[in-house]
């Protein structure tokens, strides 16, 4: 009962420290709020239940980190996702809550245009602009979490990169 209650403080502080930034990178996967605010529910419930399992091999961060991508990256590719959400009202829907989640949840960020050419991006170019970026995760830090070579990390912003420069340019992004 004791380890319950060192759990829920840990958790507690996790989800103060690191509320923001799990809505964040879900927000990227999904594009739309409220889902984003429940994966971010379902994610610190995830976390709540393999605390006990946490060995101290990275930090908490990017143990979050690590739960939040697998979690978003799950449920994206979930037959719910694809299946159940018509593609009219996210249509519809996109673009207001692009705007919504960009101005509330990243009003800091300095340039909501360019932030809205990211989120334009492929999953795998979004994620490591994401992370590098806006979350300052290192090249390392986002190998692990995203459990790929540190040199793909590299190549995918290299890409990313090029991508979002061509779009400023007023090119089209490729999703590569």
């Amino acid at each position: 009962m004791e380890d319950d209650h060192t759990y829920q403080d840990i958790l507690k502080d996790l989800m103060e420290k690191y509320g923001d930034m799990v809505l964040r990178v879900a927000f990227t996967y999904v594009k739309e709020e409220k889902l984003a605010e429940d994966l971010s529910q379902e994610i610190f419930i995830r976390c709540y239940k393999s605390l006990h399992n946490f060995d101290n091999r990275s930090s908490y961060k990017t143990w979050l980190y690590r739960i939040t991508v697998n979690y978003c990256k799950d449920y994206v590719r979930s037959w719910a996702f694809r299946k159940l959400i018509p593609k009219s009202m996210t249509k519809v829907e996109y673009e207001h809550n692009m705007r919504s989640v960009a101005t509330e949840v990243l009003e800091k960020e300095e340039s909501e245009e360019l932030f809205h050419k990211v989120l334009r991006l492929s999953v795998k170019l979004r994620e490591v602009i994401i992370l590098y970026y806006y979350e300052e995760l290192t090249v390392d830090e986002i190998s692990d979490v995203l459990d790929v070579n540190s040199n793909t990390v590299k190549s995918r912003l290299h890409r990313a990169r090029r991508n979002l420069k061509e779009y400023m340019k007023g090119g089209m992004v490729l999703g590569e």
